[in-house]
């Protein structure tokens, strides 16, 4: 009776009252997207109105409406919108959103080694970046009605910034710096570590001292990258000298996560953290906005968020690339079909091809699966090969052989003086399988399995051999990351290039054993 009241008077029981509207207003998205999705155009035209972008692409003449915004306003990669974003770097007012914006969330640019500085606006700042993290929380609660994740500490791993130029009161670096920075102080009361040590830019020494800051407090609940955080819980579980992270941290119950697809690391971590009460809940949060959360534990699909200041846009996979793609509104999507995603925010972004794709599985509501990259694929010889069917073949070969991949990236070895062609994986393990072959055999056969065109190329070794695996050495893939100054924050190893570049530099590092 007495552990009743006390669960009643939790901390979390009254901050989760607040959360209630939010939960309820939520449902829009089961029935309502269209209309919320033309709410989102319309607010985000009218806003830009009077932008140098707004006035060139008529954005008064559009009047809101999703026919008359297409008419005037192209498609844009980065490139296009690059010299527009410098002269917002460098303070100029009113370019591709109104005022001065005075965030840049430097990308990873995992594409090119040419980063990307992409605007957030104090608008995108509140209506997106927040209000994702805000809903994460929301729709926890609501599956998880006995939660106590207030009554202790958030552990939130994020990145580093620096001055951007000479603007005053600008700066540029990882999302995740940027909304530490700007986090409401009242936030901080319940988030570790301290700011000083969250924004420290050198990844090792930062692990450290998270590991040594967070070790002794009672975390509730884990934020971040799946790969940056698994090398900071290791780091704690090394210097507590526990065995599992719940003898450390005895009431964690939740990870919300990101960034980089989590079945690759799902096993590590159900061997890190064994308590039963441990949840996960993916998010599909980048430098350009907040786009998804898994609102359903047992449906690893992610339902896209309508109302916050993202309008997004779909071009089928088959015509990508082309001069004159079909693009359709959210409302105009087929469930099973493979998108490049294109956005428009309220940070600037106008018609924006991000460079991921998703894929629908369900309409009412829009619920989807990142399936990739629209650059990270191999598509060397018609095999079509995506991120998510290198995700699927692993987590099959893991399951075949007991392994367990830390870190990997693949990409094809064009035709030797036979003309024989084949795929080449670089695979990091946390845990070896007894029999490398047996390993290589297994994610070759669920390739096929699972990708006609990487079948039809296999068939009877005539396109393409079976699958060469090099398993490297531990510590390769994060030294060679270091070595790119890429180690921490927004990072993420590119997993599949139909170009040579990523795996020779790897494979160079690794004879030279770094």
């Amino acid at each position: 009776m007495h552990i009743q009241k006390k669960r009643k008077m939790s901390l979390t029981s009254i901050i989760g009252k607040f959360f209630v509207p939010r939960q309820q207003e939520l449902e829009r998205h089961n029935d309502e997207g269209e209309a919320m999705q033309r709410h989102v155009l319309a607010t985000l035209l009218e806003s830009a109105n009077d932008t140098e972008y707004g006035r060139k692409h008529l954005f008064d003449i559009a009047k809101g409406q999703y026919e008359g915004f297409i008419a005037h306003t192209p498609l844009n990669t980065y490139e296009e919108l690059k010299g527009d974003i410098d002269r917002m770097r460098h303070g100029e007012a009113d370019v591709l959103w109104p005022g001065v914006v005075r965030w840049y969330a430097k990308s990873s640019g995992t594409t090119n080694d040419k980063s990307k500085f992409i605007p957030v606006s104090r608008q995108g700042l509140k209506d997106t970046h927040y209000r994702g993290g805000q809903d994460a929380v929301a729709m926890y609660l609501a599956n998880n009605p006995k939660s106590r994740i207030f009554d202790g500490r958030a552990l939130i791993l994020g990145g580093s910034h620096s001055p951007n130029y000479n603007v005053a009161n600008s700066i540029v670096g990882d999302l995740s710096a940027i909304l530490i920075e700007n986090i409401n102080p009242l936030a901080n009361l319940v988030r570790v570590p301290k700011k000083q040590t969250a924004l420290i830019s050198d990844f090792e020494l930062k692990r450290d001292r998270i590991a040594r800051e967070t070790m002794t407090k009672n975390v509730t609940n884990i934020s971040g990258v799946p790969s940056w955080m698994l090398s900071v819980l290791t780091r704690v579980i090394e210097l507590s000298g526990k065995s599992h992270l719940e003898e450390v941290w005895p009431n964690l119950e939740m990870f919300f996560h990101g960034g980089v697809a989590f079945t690759p690391y799902r096993k590590q971590y159900e061997q890190l953290i064994t308590s039963p009460n441990m949840h996960y809940m993916e998010t599909y949060n980048a430098s350009e906005g907040f786009f998804g959360l898994q609102n359903d534990p047992s449906d690893k699909s992610m339902l896209l968020m309508l109302d916050y200041g993202v309008f997004y846009e779909f071009i089928p996979m088959d015509e990508f690339g082309r001069e004159n793609p079909t693009v359709v509104p959210l409302w105009g999507v087929e469930t099973g079909k493979n998108y490049a995603m294109v956005i428009s925010t309220s940070s600037g972004l106008w018609r924006y091809i991000i460079g991921d794709t998703v894929m629908f599985t369900s309409v009412n509501p829009y619920k989807f699966l990142i399936t990739g990259r629209t650059k990270h694929f191999i598509n060397a010889f018609g095999e079509e090969l995506i991120v998510d069917n290198a995700e699927q073949g692993l987590a099959y070969a893991c399951q075949q052989t007991g392994a367990q991949v830390l870190e990997y990236t693949a990409a094809p070895v064009f035709m030797n003086e036979e003309g024989k062609c084949r795929h080449q994986w670089l695979v990091e393990f946390s845990k070896e399988p007894d029999d490398l072959a047996l390993f290589a055999q297994a994610l070759d056969r669920r390739l096929q399995e699972i990708n006609s065109d990487y079948e039809a190329k296999r068939y009877k070794n005539i396109t393409l051999q079976p699958l060469e695996l090099i398993k490297a050495c531990p510590g390769l893939f994060e030294q060679w990351m270091k070595k790119r100054g890429k180690l921490g924050g927004q990072n993420k190893v590119p997993r599949l290039s139909n170009s040579r570049e990523y795996i020779e530099q790897l494979l160079k590092m690794k004879n030279e054993e770094y």
